[in-house]
């Protein structure tokens, strides 16, 4: 069952960047691309729970700002040789409005 909810205009989401939405089972970190494509994703590292959505936003990647691991943006995995992901939470956007199905 699908519970989509409004958490912000995506003017307000900074490009190359992210918003945090608090959550009572852990902050998801809803990031922006260069091109206003937008992902979400538990924000913690699988490396060692650094928060991701302090990191450098490149393309579809962030990158951790604790350790410098890189993670997909589109399915939360540490880039090789790294190993380990991260939960990814379904986003979309629809009329300038972003939804997270929490």
């Amino acid at each position: 069952m699908s519970n989509w909810i409004r958490i912000a205009n995506l003017e307000e989401i900074p490009r190359l960047g992210a918003r945090v939405v608090k959550q009572a089972g852990g902050d998801i970190a809803v990031f922006r691309t260069a091109d206003d494509k937008v992902f979400a994703l538990h924000d913690k590292c699988p490396h060692k729970g650094g928060p991701l959505s302090q990191g450098i936003v490149h393309g579809e990647k962030v990158t951790c700002p604790l350790h410098g691991w890189n993670i997909g943006l589109n399915d939360g995995r540490a880039v090789e040789p790294d190993v380990g992901h991260t939960a990814c939470i379904g986003v979309k956007t629809e009329n300038g409005e972003v939804f997270l199905n929490i």
